[in-house]
């Protein structure tokens, strides 16, 4: 944890250049960080790209290894209005020789990452392409997974603590990462990896990706927000049991809400609501909207105020989701709700 001091006097040191430049609020956090992490010499540090790639602020560094998971519409105003445009800004953070993960391609997609890696001379790894999933399970609050090499068909089962079916894409897209980190001297042992998989949360303080928080009802927080986001969601509920499904949502005003309300299921009892920042959009015009696609249920003004009135009228035997926004799912972290 970086201390206050560190920050107070960081801002100080670069206080004139923020009035100079006009940075924004992310960058500003970008150089702290990565000053931080040259002042703590820190071996390997993970970074996590803002939003598109080519213009954003973290990229700046040249990396061991470049990943990037999946390419979804998301972000349109400010990426592209195709997935070729969105892959072109994501494709950005390819550095010249630097090897590149990509988690998986579309038809749409992997011109532009073969045309990129060609350019740059990057060598390009294609993650589902070296690996496959053998088999997974639902254990409790845990996914396990049984990974096999398509070389050689080896094949070994891991334990992930977050356990979300999507989940097995990242894992291979995690898998041939550590492969090449390994390639490239980096000392990680099979244990290393177990250990961190099966502690996924507590080590890095991940939530919200089909969190289940409570039991009769079943109740899950994820946040997904985007087609692609939702697209997972609906595919991970047809696995799953209950009577009736209530859904806690509330979204932010930039992102294509008609895509993600037409894949939601209609049979369900809606309770929208809305984040406390000023980008939520109002739960009222959100339920307007939704009721376009045949989704309907009440409003409240808080996430605890809609998640309290979901558990008050949800059975045991149902199910609750809240989904639709990170800032509502992290005001759930913070609820008083009572079971």
């Amino acid at each position: 944890m970086v201390e206050e001091a560190f920050v107070i006097k960081f801002t100080e040191h670069i206080k004139p250049i923020i009035e100079e430049i006009e940075p924004s609020f992310f960058e500003i956090t970008v150089a702290m960080a990565f000053t931080w992490f040259a002042q703590q010499q820190v071996d390997i540090a993970v970074i996590e790209v803002g939003l598109g790639g080519r213009l954003d602020s973290t990229n700046i560094i040249t990396p061991e290894v470049a990943v990037i998971t999946n390419i979804s519409y998301d972000h349109m105003n400010m990426l592209g209005n195709t997935l070729q445009e969105i892959t072109g800004e994501k494709a950005g953070i390819i550095k010249k020789n630097i090897p590149v993960v990509v988690g998986e391609t579309l038809p749409e997609t992997e011109p532009v990452f073969i045309q990129k890696v060609k350019e740059l001379h990057a060598p390009l790894h294609i993650a589902n392409e070296e690996r496959w999933v053998a088999d997974w399970q639902q254990q409790s609050h845990l996914l396990q997974v049984t990974v096999a090499d398509k070389h050689n068909d080896e094949r070994k089962t891991y334990h992930l603590d977050i356990s979300g079916l999507y989940q097995t894409k990242n894992l291979l897209t995690v898998l041939e990462t550590v492969h090449i980190l390994t390639r490239q001297q980096w000392k990680i042992e099979e244990k290393h990896l177990e250990h961190a998989l099966a502690h996924v949360k507590k080590l890095t303080g991940l939530h919200g990706r089909w969190e289940v928080i409570h039991q009769n009802p079943h109740t899950v927080l994820d946040v997904g927000h985007n087609e692609d986001g939702i697209k997972q969601i609906t595919e991970q509920m047809e696995h799953c049991v209950y009577q009736k499904l209530h859904i806690v949502i509330g979204m932010v005003k930039d992102k294509d809400i008609t895509k993600v309300l037409s894949l939601l299921p209609q049979n369900a009892h809606y309770y929208f609501t809305k984040a406390q920042i000023p980008r939520a959009l109002p739960e009222i015009e959100l339920a307007q909207k939704a009721s376009e696609f045949g989704l309907h249920g009440k409003t409240f003004s808080t996430v605890n105020e809609a998640l309290q009135q979901a558990a008050d009228h949800a059975h045991a035997e149902d199910m609750i989701l809240v989904c639709g926004s990170v800032f509502v799912v992290g005001e759930v972290e913070a609820s008083q709700v009572k079971w």
